[in-house]
Protein backbone atom coordinates (compact mmCIF):
# COMPACT_ATOMS: atom_id res chain seq x y z
CA UNK A 1 0.00 0.00 0.00
CA UNK A 2 2.83 2.36 0.86
CA UNK A 3 4.55 1.58 -2.43
CA UNK A 4 1.33 2.29 -4.36
CA UNK A 5 1.03 5.68 -2.60
CA UNK A 6 4.65 6.52 -3.42
CA UNK A 7 4.19 5.45 -7.07
CA UNK A 8 1.00 7.52 -7.27
CA UNK A 9 2.79 10.58 -5.81
CA UNK A 10 5.72 10.05 -8.19
CA UNK A 11 3.34 9.84 -11.16
CA UNK A 12 1.54 12.98 -9.99
CA UNK A 13 4.86 14.86 -9.73
CA UNK A 14 5.81 13.82 -13.27
CA UNK A 15 2.42 14.96 -14.57
CA UNK A 16 2.80 18.35 -12.84
CA UNK A 17 6.32 18.77 -14.33
CA UNK A 18 5.00 17.97 -17.81
CA UNK A 19 2.22 20.54 -17.39
CA UNK A 20 4.75 23.13 -16.15
CA UNK A 21 7.08 22.49 -19.14
CA UNK A 22 4.12 22.66 -21.51
CA UNK A 23 3.14 26.05 -20.03
CA UNK A 24 6.72 27.30 -20.47
CA UNK A 25 6.73 26.05 -24.08
CA UNK A 26 3.44 27.77 -24.91
CA UNK A 27 4.61 31.01 -23.24
CA UNK A 28 7.85 30.88 -25.26
CA UNK A 29 5.96 30.35 -28.56
CA UNK A 30 3.57 33.23 -27.77
CA UNK A 31 6.51 35.50 -26.87
CA UNK A 32 8.38 34.61 -30.09
CA UNK A 33 5.24 35.25 -32.15
CA UNK A 34 4.84 38.70 -30.59
CA UNK A 35 8.52 39.52 -31.26
CA UNK A 36 8.23 38.39 -34.90
CA UNK A 37 5.03 40.40 -35.46
CA UNK A 38 6.59 43.55 -33.95
CA UNK A 39 9.73 43.01 -36.05
CA UNK A 40 7.68 42.55 -39.23
CA UNK A 41 5.55 45.65 -38.60
CA UNK A 42 8.42 48.00 -37.75
CA UNK A 43 11.84 46.94 -39.04
CA UNK A 44 10.68 45.07 -42.14
CA UNK A 45 8.14 47.71 -43.22
CA UNK A 46 9.55 49.54 -46.24
CA UNK A 47 8.69 53.21 -46.66
CA UNK A 48 9.30 55.36 -49.69
CA UNK A 49 12.24 57.78 -49.40
CA UNK A 50 11.80 61.56 -49.48
CA UNK A 51 13.41 63.49 -52.35
CA UNK A 52 13.73 67.25 -51.70
CA UNK A 53 15.59 70.46 -52.55
CA UNK A 54 17.57 71.19 -49.37
CA UNK A 55 19.24 74.52 -50.25
CA UNK A 56 20.05 76.73 -53.22
CA UNK A 57 22.04 79.79 -54.22
CA UNK A 58 22.22 81.89 -57.40
CA UNK A 59 25.16 83.21 -59.40
CA UNK A 60 25.35 85.47 -62.45
CA UNK A 61 21.71 86.48 -62.15
CA UNK A 62 20.33 88.72 -64.89
CA UNK A 63 16.80 89.74 -65.76
CA UNK A 64 15.60 91.66 -68.82
CA UNK A 65 12.28 93.51 -68.60
CA UNK A 66 12.43 95.16 -72.03
CA UNK A 67 10.39 94.08 -75.05
CA UNK A 68 12.03 90.61 -74.84
CA UNK A 69 11.44 89.68 -71.18
CA UNK A 70 13.86 87.00 -69.97
CA UNK A 71 16.07 85.87 -67.12
CA UNK A 72 19.13 83.67 -66.71
CA UNK A 73 21.14 82.48 -63.74
CA UNK A 74 23.38 79.70 -62.50
CA UNK A 75 21.49 77.71 -59.90
CA UNK A 76 23.70 75.93 -57.33
CA UNK A 77 21.94 73.74 -54.85
CA UNK A 78 21.66 70.55 -52.92
CA UNK A 79 19.11 67.76 -53.21
CA UNK A 80 18.45 65.36 -50.37
CA UNK A 81 17.30 61.73 -50.54
CA UNK A 82 16.10 60.87 -47.03
CA UNK A 83 15.97 57.13 -46.36
CA UNK A 84 13.99 56.21 -43.22
CA UNK A 85 14.32 52.44 -43.73
CA UNK A 86 16.47 49.87 -41.92
CA UNK A 87 18.30 49.08 -45.15
CA UNK A 88 20.10 51.06 -47.84
CA UNK A 89 18.22 52.60 -50.78
CA UNK A 90 19.94 52.27 -54.16
CA UNK A 91 18.43 54.52 -56.80
CA UNK A 92 18.86 55.01 -60.53
CA UNK A 93 19.53 58.16 -62.58
CA UNK A 94 16.80 60.78 -62.60
CA UNK A 95 16.17 64.23 -64.04
CA UNK A 96 14.84 67.22 -62.09
CA UNK A 97 13.07 69.84 -64.17
CA UNK A 98 12.90 73.48 -63.04
CA UNK A 99 9.98 75.51 -64.37
CA UNK A 100 8.65 79.05 -64.20
CA UNK A 101 4.83 79.12 -64.48
CA UNK A 102 4.86 75.77 -66.30
CA UNK A 103 7.63 76.69 -68.76
CA UNK A 104 10.81 74.63 -68.41
CA UNK A 105 13.80 76.83 -67.59
CA UNK A 106 16.41 74.20 -66.68
CA UNK A 107 17.22 70.63 -65.76
CA UNK A 108 19.53 68.91 -63.30
CA UNK A 109 20.69 65.30 -63.45
CA UNK A 110 20.72 63.08 -60.36
CA UNK A 111 23.29 60.33 -60.81
CA UNK A 112 22.82 56.74 -59.73
CA UNK A 113 23.86 56.28 -56.09
CA UNK A 114 22.67 55.02 -52.71
CA UNK A 115 21.36 56.42 -49.43
CA UNK A 116 22.41 54.46 -46.36
CA UNK A 117 19.89 53.27 -43.81
CA UNK A 118 18.32 55.93 -41.60
CA UNK A 119 20.29 58.74 -43.27
CA UNK A 120 20.04 61.47 -45.89
CA UNK A 121 22.15 61.39 -49.05
CA UNK A 122 23.13 64.94 -50.03
CA UNK A 123 23.58 65.60 -53.75
CA UNK A 124 25.19 68.84 -54.91
CA UNK A 125 24.22 70.15 -58.33
CA UNK A 126 24.66 73.15 -60.59
CA UNK A 127 22.51 74.06 -63.57
CA UNK A 128 21.73 77.05 -65.73
CA UNK A 129 18.20 78.43 -65.62
CA UNK A 130 17.23 80.36 -68.74
CA UNK A 131 13.96 81.85 -69.87
CA UNK A 132 14.16 83.63 -73.20
CA UNK A 133 11.45 85.98 -74.53
CA UNK A 134 8.53 84.84 -72.46
CA UNK A 135 4.92 85.50 -73.30
CA UNK A 136 3.66 84.44 -69.87
CA UNK A 137 0.93 86.84 -68.79
CA UNK A 138 2.06 86.91 -65.13
CA UNK A 139 5.59 88.07 -66.03
CA UNK A 140 4.98 91.79 -65.44
CA UNK A 141 3.23 91.24 -62.10
CA UNK A 142 6.00 88.84 -60.98
CA UNK A 143 8.70 91.37 -61.95
CA UNK A 144 6.91 94.21 -60.15
CA UNK A 145 6.49 92.04 -57.02
CA UNK A 146 10.19 91.14 -57.21
CA UNK A 147 9.58 87.38 -56.95
CA UNK A 148 9.71 84.76 -59.69
CA UNK A 149 8.00 81.52 -58.57
CA UNK A 150 9.86 78.33 -59.56
CA UNK A 151 8.88 74.69 -59.30
CA UNK A 152 11.19 71.67 -59.20
CA UNK A 153 9.60 68.47 -60.38
CA UNK A 154 11.51 65.25 -60.88
CA UNK A 155 10.92 62.28 -62.99
CA UNK A 156 10.47 59.29 -60.72
CA UNK A 157 13.47 58.40 -58.57
CA UNK A 158 13.31 54.61 -58.84
CA UNK A 159 15.28 52.32 -56.58
CA UNK A 160 15.39 49.35 -54.25
CA UNK A 161 15.58 49.11 -50.48
CA UNK A 162 17.75 46.19 -49.33
CA UNK A 163 16.71 44.79 -45.96
CA UNK A 164 19.11 42.56 -44.05
CA UNK A 165 21.15 41.97 -47.24
CA UNK A 166 18.48 39.51 -48.42
CA UNK A 167 15.15 41.16 -49.18
CA UNK A 168 14.88 43.80 -51.90
CA UNK A 169 11.77 45.95 -52.24
CA UNK A 170 11.23 48.39 -55.10
CA UNK A 171 10.35 51.92 -54.00
CA UNK A 172 10.03 55.14 -55.96
CA UNK A 173 9.54 58.77 -55.07
CA UNK A 174 8.99 62.01 -56.91
CA UNK A 175 10.09 65.53 -56.06
CA UNK A 176 7.52 68.32 -56.06
CA UNK A 177 9.00 71.55 -54.67
CA UNK A 178 8.15 75.21 -55.04
CA UNK A 179 10.47 78.13 -54.33
CA UNK A 180 10.73 81.86 -54.88
CA UNK A 181 13.54 83.52 -56.81
CA UNK A 182 13.90 86.93 -55.12
CA UNK A 183 15.11 89.46 -57.69
CA UNK A 184 16.34 92.20 -55.32
CA UNK A 185 18.58 89.96 -53.18
CA UNK A 186 19.25 87.42 -55.96
CA UNK A 187 18.48 84.52 -53.64
CA UNK A 188 16.19 81.52 -53.43
CA UNK A 189 13.64 81.77 -50.64
CA UNK A 190 10.60 79.92 -49.32
CA UNK A 191 11.53 76.37 -50.45
CA UNK A 192 8.55 74.07 -49.85
CA UNK A 193 8.43 70.41 -50.81
CA UNK A 194 5.54 67.98 -50.69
Amino acid sequence: MVEAGIAHDSEELRRQKRIKYLKYGVAFVVFQTIVIVIFALTIMKVKGPKFRVRSATLENFSVDTSSNPSFSTTFNGQFGVKNTNFGQYKYDNATVTFAYRGTTVGEAIVSKSKANMLSTKKINFSTNLNLASTSISEWNSDISSGILPLTAISSRLNGKVTLMFIMKKKKATQMNCTMDLVIASQTIDNIKCK
